[in-house]
Formats: C-alpha cells, sequence, structure tokens
C-alpha cells in the first residue's frame, strides 16, 4: 500500500532512491537489438518529442478506457465470487486515470534529445546494447519515474484513502492484478520500440501500488552512509530480482502440479506476478530492517497476502515453502558477521506466518 513517505533529503536517503530511480531505466539487453540493428533507428524516433507524441495518439483516452474495462472483466473471470462487478468498475476507472496520467506524462517535450543528433543517440544506443545493457530515462529526453511519481501520487492516494475509509482491502490487493492485465493489453496497441520504451513506466506503475520501495528509501534517513544496516540493505536490494528469480526456480520444482486460479507456476502471468509479489516481500523485509521493527509487515503484508492467496486458492504449504526459500537464499547471500542483522527480522517473520496459519487453521 502506499503510504507518504515523507521523504528527508540525506546521502543516505539519496543513496538509496538513485537505486529506485535506476530500477526503471531502459533494458538493451532485449533480444529487439541484437536480431535487427535497424531498431535503434526506430527507437530514435519513437523516444522523439514527435514520436512520444504520435504514442500518445495511439493510446487515446476512449482506447485506454475500453481495454482497462476488458482487463477488469478479466481480472472478474477468474476471482468469481471475490470481488463484485462494482468493485471491478472501480479498479478499472482508477486505473483509467493513472494510464490516463501517464501518458499525458510520457508526451510531454523535453528539449534534451533535440541537441543530439540521430546519428548520436543511434550509436549511443548500439554501445549501450554491447556494453553496459542500462541506459537512464533521462539520457533519452524521456521523463524520470520521479516526474511520474509526483503526478500519480494525488490519484494514487485518493484511491487509498476510499478503500482504508471501506476497510476495503481486496480492492488493495487486486489493484495489481488489473494493473497487469491492462499493462499487456496496452502495450499490444504499440510497436516494438513503442514497447521497449514505455514498459518501464507500466513496470513502475505495478509496482508502486505494490511495493514500498520509496518508504525503503526515506527509512534510510535512521542510518548514516557506510553504516553496516544500510551496506547490507542496499548490498540486498541490488539483487532482489536474482533472489526472486532463484525461489521461483526451486518453487517451480518443489510445486509441478500447483495450480492456483490463474494456472501453474510455469505460466508466464503466474511467473510474473510470483517474481513480483518475491521482490515485493524482499523490499518489505529491508523496510523491517531500516525502520528497526516488524509492522510494516505484521500489519500490512500479511494480512493483505492471506487475503490474496487465500482469494486465489493458493496452497499455504507453497506459501509456507515459499518464504523458507527466500529467507535461506538472502541469508546464503550474507556474510556470517551480517547475518546476526537479519535474524530477528526472519525470526518474527516467520512466527508471524505461523501464527496466522494457525488462526486460520483454527477458524476453518
Amino acid at each position: 500500500m502506499l503510504i507518504p513517505a515523507g521523504i528527508v533529503k540525506t546521502p543516505s536517503v539519496g543513496h538509496l532512491f538513485k537505486l529506485w530511480i535506476e530500477r526503471y531505466s531502459l533494458d538493451f539487453s532485449s533480444p529487439l537489438f541484437i536480431q535487427d540493428s535497424s531498431v535503434f533507428r526506430e527507437l530514435v524516433e519513437a523516444s522523439s518529442p514527435k514520436g512520444r507524441s504520435l504514442t500518445a495518439t495511439h493510446l487515446s483516452d476512449d482506447l485506454i478506457q475500453s481495454l482497462c474495462d476488458l482487463a477488469g472483466i478479466e481480472t472478474y473471470s477468474y476471482l468469481p465470487r471475490i470481488m463484485t462487478l462494482e468493485e471491478i468498475g472501480r479498479l478499472a476507472q482508477n486505473s483509467f486515470r493513472i494510464y490516463q496520467k501517464l501518458v499525458k506524462i510520457y508526451a510531454q517535450h523535453s528539449p534534451t534529445t533535440t541537441s543530439r543528433t540521430t546519428a548520436q543517440l543511434i550509436s549511443r544506443a548500439s554501445a549501450v546494447a554491447l556494453g553496459s545493457k542500462r541506459s537512464s530515462l533521462s539520457w533519452w529526453g524521456l521523463p524520470t519515474v520521479v516526474q511520474l511519481y509526483s503526478a500519480l501520487e494525488p490519484i494514487l492516494m485518493e484511491f487509498q484513502e476510499q478503500q482504508l475509509a471501506s476497510r476495503d482491502w481486496r480492492t488493495v490487493g487486486f489493484l495489481t492484478t488489473q494493473l497487469n492485465f491492462s499493462n499487456k493489453l496496452l502495450l499490444k496497441q504499440l510497436s516494438s520500440p513503442e514497447q521497449f520504451l514505455l514498459s518501464p513506466y507500466f513496470k513502475f506503475i505495478e509496482e508502486q501500488v505494490a511495493i514500498p520501495w520509496l518508504r525503503v528509501c526515506a527509512a534510510a534517513a535512521k542510518h548514516q552512509i557506510g553504516s553496516p544496516v544500510l551496506v547490507l540493505a542496499e548490498k540486498m536490494l541490488l539483487a532482489c530480482e536474482e533472489i526472486a528469480a532463484t525461489v521461483y526456480h526451486h518453487l517451480t520444482q518443489l510445486f509441478p502440479e500447483h495450480r492456483s486460479r490463474r494456472g501453474g507456476l510455469s505460466h508466464s502471468d503466474v511467473a510474473h506476478s510470483v517474481l513480483r509479489d518475491l521482490v515485493m516481500f524482499q523490499v518489505y523485509i529491508w523496510l523491517c530492517v531500516l525502520e528497526e521493527r516488524l509492522v510494516p509487515i505484521e500489519q500490512e503484508l500479511l494480512s493483505l497476502y492471506v487475503m490474496v492467496m487465500t482469494g486465489l486458492e493458493v496452497k499455504w504449504e507453497l506459501t509456507q515453502q515459499g518464504i523458507q526459500l527466500l529467507t535461506d537464499e538472502i541469508l546464503s547471500h550474507l556474510e556470517s558477521s551480517q547475518q546476526h542483522l537479519l535474524l530477528p527480522y526472519i525470526s518474527g517473520i516467520q512466527q508471524a506466518f505461523f501464527n496466522m496459519r494457525s488462526r486460520l487453521g483454527a477458524t476453518s
């Protein structure tokens, strides 16, 4: 859930803030750039102010609305009896407002690329694809996720306040599902270069409603640059994608026959959601470590996770094994001298989930 972070500018906050921004850079490791070098010119054209304006015309308000409605129907189709059509309608309308604002921000004119020739931009793209594989949005004259966050925060905060007022956690839990479906439908309307350029923003939107990245940045204010806790959090946040992939691989081997309402673990949509949730879980762990308390997991993640997993008919055995694999994998990345910083939180998390399972079991 999104909570105003009230970020105080300190060196340690700035350090993690930079990691957060870099998460949403352009990924030139895509096979798109290996198979056809002409795509670099198409990319430069699509990233220009004229190209982005054209993309915005492709994603008109009417199209966004219809696709968000369609995503709502998809969400409802595999969540029968969990959400009402009225709740799904609210999700679709909120997601429409989010994408409408995104497209408007994306099309805004930026003078950065106009100062560089097409040849310079193509050369840069080719070099990045061969070398570092990643390039910042700002280098291409594209709006940063900070600009997007500033524009979206009022919409996201309004949405959260509505749900808190009604104590309806279901729409909070399944907004990510709605956004995931919307992302796929919207990307299908675009060319490959347009998809490449917009993917970081779509990833940002889906993660922003589920993963407390900015609250982690804010929590860093309690720690000094170079402190053991901050060094550890930075190291592990950089490794969170790798750790998620490893745990997901183990889960597919341990539960080859598992089926939830959305399908088996090897299904591409399920894999996407599982990997995102494994990253989310890790970010919540480091939020707890930096805040020096278990409240974010005990009062937020646990309740939300149980509600979603129960609704999707995900077995507790999978959840519990996933937590064990995840915590084991995290600990395997730490030096023995670092593990004492994390072990109290690992124990607390495991106990919290055990207690929740016992309460649910006793109820049933």
